[in-house]
């Protein structure tokens, strides 16, 4: 299963909030909060919506996934509450919608 072996980082930004990112096993960064978190335990809620742990509270089951091309023409991914908050969405954009796919189901889809 892809993303098995990946690491998870939490760390406290320049700012003095709290982010997550997740390293594959090349040291390439797959995953990242898109926010920083003012309380660990919901940067940790968030990391966990996206896989961390194998995701033990379910969270997230009827978040929507939106596949989407940036304006340089690559595909990228954003996951959205059912409140219409933005909870995720790709570090990087990806040159075909399958690699896209891919990190978007690494990430929990």
């Amino acid at each position: 299963m892809a993303g098995e072996n990946d690491k998870w980082e939490m760390y406290t930004d320049k700012r003095g909030e709290h982010r997550w990112r997740r390293r594959a096993s090349n040291g390439n960064i797959v995953g990242s909060s898109c926010e920083g978190y003012t309380q660990k335990s919901a940067c940790k809620a968030n990391a966990e919506r996206h896989g961390m742990g194998g995701n033990p509270k379910d969270l997230g089951s009827k978040d929507k996934w939106e596949m989407y091309t940036d304006k340089r023409g690559e595909h990228r991914w954003r996951r959205k509450a059912t409140n219409g908050e933005i909870t995720g969405a790709s570090s990087e954009g990806y040159s075909s919608k399958a690699a896209c796919k891919a990190n978007a189901e690494r990430n929990g889809m």
